[in-house]
């Protein structure tokens, strides 16, 4: 990485930094660990963006990876990953894999990822990117969000890239208890916002609106 890229890479983080702490008093999380700060800096986002776009790669918002798709806002990224308090030892279940990005900074976190991606095209392009660049905890299948991906369940925490009407009930039946699940719930034209849902030890589940977002939709037929 050059000189000039790392400067972007520090401008960007400054951004999130500033963006964290002016939406604190929404999120709960003011500022980052010190870990996800450190994989944030480190996982070079122009490795997951078009060609054509690697000049805006480390922009502060999402961009269009094809197939109607994009890689999520870092800041959102960043606030995703805090919102899950990622620990060494878990097993990640992300719903929505598009380019990989989001895996990659819950790799450089957690022990396993394992990530469905509906786009079998993407699912593909992501998984030879990951392992390319040496991301070798995460497992990327190509299948329907909706219903998860119960053979590697309970998980520590499910994060979903793409919105829903309501939670899939499939995701909290494979969430550990103790576990949370973030995802943008909502619809394209009346609104999202991003929420939390925490089951406790003895299964009950805690929800939490966190603020507004915009994701493109979580696709396929929703598991009843």
């Amino acid at each position: 990485m050059s000189k000039a890229d790392h400067r972007e890479v520090d401008l960007l983080l400054d951004e999130i930094r500033d963006e964290m702490l002016a939406t604190g008093h929404l999120t709960g999380c003011s500022a980052l660990e010190q870990r996800v700060f450190e994989v944030l800096s480190a996982v070079p986002r122009h490795a997951f963006v078009p060609e054509e776009l690697v000049d805006c790669a480390y922009a502060n918002h999402p961009l269009p990876i094809g197939h109607g798709q994009t890689i999520s806002q870092p800041y959102i990224v960043a606030l995703m990953t805090e919102l899950i308090r990622p620990k060494a030892e878990d097993v990640i279940l992300e719903v929505g894999t598009g380019s990989g990005y989001q895996a990659a900074i819950l790799a450089g976190l957690v022990k396993q990822v394992y990530s469905l991606e509906i786009i079998a095209e993407l699912a593909e392009q992501a998984r030879q990117r990951l392992q390319r660049l040496g991301y070798h905890n995460v497992e990327v299948r190509t299948g329907n969000g909706h219903f998860g991906w119960p053979e590697h369940a309970p998980y520590d925490a499910i994060v979903v890239t793409a919105a829903a009407a309501r939670v899939p009930p499939a995701l909290v039946e494979q969430l550990k208890p103790g576990g949370m699940l973030v995802m943008p719930v909502g619809s394209r034209y009346f609104g999202q916002d991003l929420w939390t849902i925490r089951k406790d030890a003895q299964g009950r589940i805690a929800e939490r609106r966190v603020l507004p977002v915009a994701f493109v939709p979580l696709t396929g037929a929703p598991a009843e």
